[in-house]
């Protein structure tokens, strides 16, 4: 299990020549909350950016993420053309509320599982002060998609 503030910034490596591909930029979330990828910011001058589906990703260590085929990973147009989707800077800091009502703070952080794909917790606040005397809050997700809007996002417990 990953938080995506560990993985921002680090390289993503391609098994086949070890070759630098990039640096993660940014989260790729389905709107039902399942990972669909991370974004990366090409290394070099004429370099774009580009988009790793999960599925094509072997490893994410501690000092970077490892990569089987770089044929697999798509231009950000392609990524447009083939998913609908929100990235992490799109939910961080958006208020988080059960289907009840219930606001629980506003999402910091998002623990995925990099085998699955699927969001298995979300780290929360309350601010910074509140932070400092209570912690941050993480909570379970249940499983059930989670539902990405305008202005919240609501999640089942």
């Amino acid at each position: 299990m990953r938080t995506f503030s560990k993985l921002k910034g680090l390289p993503v490596y391609s098994n086949h020549d070890g070759n630098i591909l990039g640096y993660v930029t940014n989260l790729c979330l389905s709107s039902n909350g399942f990972v669909h990828g991370l974004m990366i910011e090409g290394k070099g001058l004429f370099q774009r950016d580009r988009f790793v589906p999960i599925h094509s990703i072997h490893a994410l260590g501690e000092n970077g993420v490892m990569v089987d085929d770089k044929n697999k990973l798509l231009s950000i147009q392609e990524m447009r053309g083939n998913y609908t989707y929100s990235t992490y800077d799109d939910i961080h800091f958006k208020t988080v509320l059960t289907k009840d009502g219930e606001r629980l703070g506003l999402l910091e952080d998002v623990y995925f599982s990099e085998q699955m794909g699927t969001i298995e917790a979300y780290e929360l606040t309350d601010g910074f002060f509140a932070d400092i005397a209570e912690g941050k809050k993480v909570v379970k997700a249940s499983g059930e998609p989670l539902t990405i809007g305008k202005d919240t996002i609501v999640i089942d417990l």
